[in-house]
Order: C-alpha cells, then sequence, then structure tokens
C-alpha cells in the first residue's frame, strides 16, 4: 500500500520562502513510490499542497482532507528553517499523534536550535567553541564590559534564528546597541560571541544502514564581511567542495561533527559550521535542518562525494523509518 509523507515547510520566521524551495528539491526526488505533500505552515494557516493543488489539513488528528478522502500521514518529515520545526515543536505535534519522522527528536531540535545553549552544552564536552555572552530581551548591559571581555571585532546573533538573519559583525563600540536591537528583531535572546580569525567550513553528517556518514567538507569564503544572509543566499560568497585544507584538518572536522551528531543524537542530515583556527576547530553552531534548495551546501557536499540526492534520500528513508 502506498504511503503518505508530508513534508512540512514554510513556518514563521523570515525564512518561509528558503524553506519552500529546500522541501521543494526534497519532494522532487524522494522515491516515487510514496505519496507526497508539502504541508505549508505559516502564522494564518497551514495547508497540504500537491503539484498545484491546495487541501485542507486537520490539525486534529494531521489527516489531509482530499475530496471525499480523509489522507493520513504514514510519515513526516519537519523542514522548517526556524519556528516551529526546526526547534522541535512539530515534532512533539508528530510525536502526540504517533506519526513517526525522519528528522531529530524534539530534545534535539530545540537544544541545536539555541545556538548559544547549544554551544555551552558541547562546550561542557570538551569542544572548543567562542567565547560569548547571553543576552535576554530587556536586560540591562554594559557596552564596555562586553568590548573588555569578547574584544573586537565580534558578533551579535539572534540565538533562535537561522540563515544568518539578525547576525551583525560589530567593529566599533558605537555599532554595538545597533546591532543587538538588529538580532532581537529575530527572537527574545541573543549571543555575543568573540570573533575567530579562521578558516570557515562545514560538515554535513548523516545515517545510513552503514552508520554515521560524513560528507566532504566546504569551504566557505565571503565576498561580504562575513557569512551573512545575502552571501548565502545571493551568490556573495565562495562555496568551496571539497574545503582547500590538509587531509589532518579534513579527518580532525569529520571526526568532531559525527562525535557531536551522536552526543546530540541527531538524525537524517544535519551541518556543522566550524571556525578552523590554525589546526584547531570551534563549533559555530549546529544546523538540524540545513538549507536543501538548489542553491544550498548540503546539494554539492553529496555531489562532491558522488552521491545522488535522490539515492541520499532513500537511504534517510531506509534507516531512519527501521
Amino acid at each position: 500500500m502506498t504511503q503518505t509523507i508530508g513534508i512540512f515547510c514554510g513556518g514563521f520566521s523570515s525564512e518561509f520562502d528558503i524553506s519552500i524551495k529546500s522541501a521543494t528539491t526534497i519532494a522532487r526526488n524522494l522515491p516515487s513510490s510514496y505519496d507526497i505533500y508539502l504541508i505549508i505552515v505559516s502564522k494564518s494557516s497551514w495547508y497540504a499542497k500537491q503539484h498545484e493543488n491546495r487541501y485542507a489539513i486537520n490539525l486534529q488528528d494531521l489527516t489531509i482532507r482530499k475530496e471525499d478522502l480523509s489522507i493520513k500521514l504514514d510519515i513526516g518529515l519537519v523542514y522548517i528553517h526556524g519556528e516551529p520545526g526546526e526547534n522541535g515543536k512539530i515534532q512533539a505535534l508528530l510525536d502526540l499523534h504517533g506519526v513517526p519522522y525522519l528528522n531529530s527528536g524534539v530534545l534535539a531540535s530545540s537544544l541545536s536550535f539555541d545556538k548559544w545553549y547549544c554551544n555551552q552544552f558541547l562546550k561542557s564536552f570538551g569542544f572548543n567553541v567562542a567565547e560569548s555572552i547571553h543576552l535576554l530581551k530587556g536586560d540591562s548591559f554594559d557596552k564596555h564590559e562586553i568590548i573588555q571581555k569578547l574584544g573586537l571585532p565580534l558578533f551579535v546573533k539572534p540565538c533562535d534564528s537561522g540563515s544568518s538573519y539578525g547576525i551583525s559583525k560589530v567593529n566599533k563600540l558605537e555599532e554595538l546597541t545597533p546591532s543587538i536591537d538588529k538580532a532581537f528583531e529575530e527572537g527574545s535572546t541573543l549571543v555575543m560571541e568573540s570573533f575567530l580569525k579562521g578558516i570557515e567550513v562545514t560538515c554535513g553528517v548523516y545515517r545510513n544502514k552503514k552508520g554515521l556518514q560524513a560528507l566532504p567538507l566546504t569551504e566557505i569564503v565571503s565576498e561580504n564581511d562575513f557569512f551573512d544572509f545575502d552571501a548565502k543566499y545571493n551568490g556573495k560568497s565562495q562555496e568551496i567542495t571539497p574545503a582547500r585544507i590538509t587531509e589532518d584538518s579534513r579527518e580532525k572536522v569529520q571526526a568532531i561533527a559525527i562525535k557531536i551528531y551522536a552526543l546530540l543524537q541527531l538524525r537524517s542530515i544535519a551541518r556543522i559550521d566550524f571556525m578552523l583556527v590554525g589546526d584547531k576547530p570551534y563549533v559555530i553552531e549546529v544546523n538540524t535542518t540545513p538549507g536543501f534548495s538548489d542553491a544550498s551546501i548540503v546539494p554539492k557536499m553529496l555531489d562532491a562525494a558522488g552521491i545522488s540526492i535522490a539515492h541520499f534520500w532513500k537511504e534517510i528513508i531506509e534507516r531512519e523509518l527501521q
């Protein structure tokens, strides 16, 4: 009997359109034996989409109303970059309704989504992370104390956003407050981090029947001051795969990425970003829902590894549904 897969995409954040692109690429490459729907999530409505047709979805039991049929979801895939998917909320909904899903669970998604908490958790296990300061919206702060601790330049990032929205590089004292205000437009918490000078690389990790697999590293060289949204999605960066680093550094980064994936109990594809300072990798952040559009990094990693996108998702389905 044909099984129905619902790919949850869209979401409540600034990354709505990017999530739709990622989900569309994935849907195009899933095995044809499945009945595939995009579940478009927004603040105003949720609906199911197949080809160009829209159908109502009942959130009480997660069924799709298609003409006179009520179609139950057999499998879920949450591919929302941001609220309420990347932070684990839709995974919790799927758990409540007993719908198995392919990607990371509630705890892993929620922890990984918050940049500061995740890095502090990883730091407690001995992984290298940048020096940082955590700030809640409404908290008072002393600009001079921040700069004394972190130095200049420093980064200001929303803790609970992705795709480089709201991130600023602060080079001067007077830039700090506007950068904090900008980050708080994206969420209620932020992290300020010391600047790490080195080579930025990222590693995709997934699980198949043979175990955990690390994909070829991608080196990120931004034309802008850092890897911001414009660099990431509007072609203002070079994403060089495989990364131009030594074999020893490559092996070290891949080994650390696999350890982090296992420690956080991640599932499906995850991408872990690093700054390689000399020969020491520092974790920047963990992405449990990395971009998967035609312009995204993970498909380029797969291409470099000689793995088709269709085969990749076939492997994930076979492993994660065991």
